[in-house]
């Protein structure tokens, strides 16, 4: 039996969430996989009622999970930060989901906006718990003209390390190219650090070759060549720019996956959909569930559960083929509803 806690969120996320959930359950009864789910209601809406994303004991009761579910956060009038650190932010770091997960691939029947895309499927693998995403800094003379805010960056050799491993051993499983993205020309201690300490890691898998980018132009070659790629490594900004920037090239953020994975296994990991909470299309049910459904086939491997994950990878490309089985914002008429039924007959 495999415990999932599930955080619906706002906006769409419960709409999503109950397609994946859909799916989980019609590929487990194939499988014979048990899944139990618990439910918890934390969400800008809770804060707005209680001050507070998740209640102070939030850890404590995610703890005794294999997994977490979640659908996304985020809401009109809770600013972005109260919303991100008072839920997201804890959770990955206090479980040490060190690794963030997001595969990128061109299906067909997905238009992407590149003229000739070529064969896209590659891995952009973020540093999820330190880099540039730390909290040591602070603001000083609020309100004044000489008003200041210092940030720090925080790059450890354990913690850069551990994520250049992570990549490595992903290469070895896939097309061994590790691309490092890196900006050491213009930041003078952080980057070249984490420059030495990914060569350092390189040098024990002679097997998987690699390359390191500057961010700038990585940027570039996402669009002019992003078939070249296969895993791509960089720190916690880096990474979530450059997963986005993917996921548009892919023709949808609203498919795009990601798993908040801690590979040691020892505390529950994490599995999200990339987009937001999308308040002007709540409701409405014409959200594109792909993204949760695909991050729910990444928790499936996570469990190792891999030929469900595979069934759950399949089906999603047969409803990405037809248009009558896309939503609206990748140019097809199907609702919510009409993309989970049918990844679901095609389970069945």
């Amino acid at each position: 039996m495999s415990t999932i806690a599930v955080i619906p969120g706002d906006g769409i996320g419960p709409e999503v969430i109950t397609s994946a959930r859909a799916v989980l359950d019609a590929v487990a009864v194939k499988h014979g996989i048990e899944l139990s789910y618990t439910d918890f209601d934390w969400s800008c809406e809770r804060y707005t009622n209680t001050g507070a994303m998740m209640p102070g004991d939030a850890i404590e009761t995610l703890r005794g999970f294999d997994a977490i579910l979640l659908g996304a956060v985020g809401w009109p009038g809770v600013p972005d930060h109260v919303s991100l650190w008072g839920l997201l932010i804890p959770i990955r770091r206090a479980f040490r989901q060190y690794v963030n997960l997001r595969p990128i691939k061109v299906f067909d029947g997905v238009d992407s906006p590149l003229r000739a895309p070529g064969d896209v499927d590659f891995v952009v693998v973020r540093e999820n718990v330190e880099g540039e995403y730390s909290e040591i800094g602070g603001r000083l003379n609020r309100g004044f003209p000489e008003e200041m805010a210092v940030q720090e960056s925080v790059f450890t050799r354990v913690g850069v390390s551990r994520i250049a491993d992570y990549a490595f051993e992903l290469a070895r499983s896939r097309r061994g190219y590790v691309t490092s993205a890196t900006k050491s020309n213009g930041i003078v201690h952080t980057l070249p650090f984490w420059d030495e300490v990914v060569a350092e890691r390189a040098a024990k898998f002679p097997d998987v070759r690699m390359d390191s980018e500057h961010i700038d132009a990585l940027a570039a070659k996402f669009v002019l060549q992003p078939q070249r790629f296969d895993v791509v490594v960089g720190s916690n900004l880096f990474g979530d720019i450059l997963s986005d920037l993917a996921a548009a090239v892919a023709g949808s953020i609203g498919i795009a996956p990601s798993g908040n994975l801690d590979p040691t296994k020892e505390n529950p990991s994490m599995f999200e959909p990339v987009h937001g909470s999308a308040p002007d299309i709540a409701g409405r049910g014409i959200a594109n569930p792909i993204g949760a459904v695909w991050s729910a086939a990444l928790m499936l491997e996570h469990f190792g559960h891999f030929d469900a994950a595979s069934e759950v990878m399949a089906a999603i490309e047969a409803t990405l083929a037809k248009p009558e089985t896309r939503t609206g914002d990748l140019g097809g008429t199907a609702s919510t509803v009409d993309v989970t039924e049918a990844l679901v007959a095609q389970l069945r």
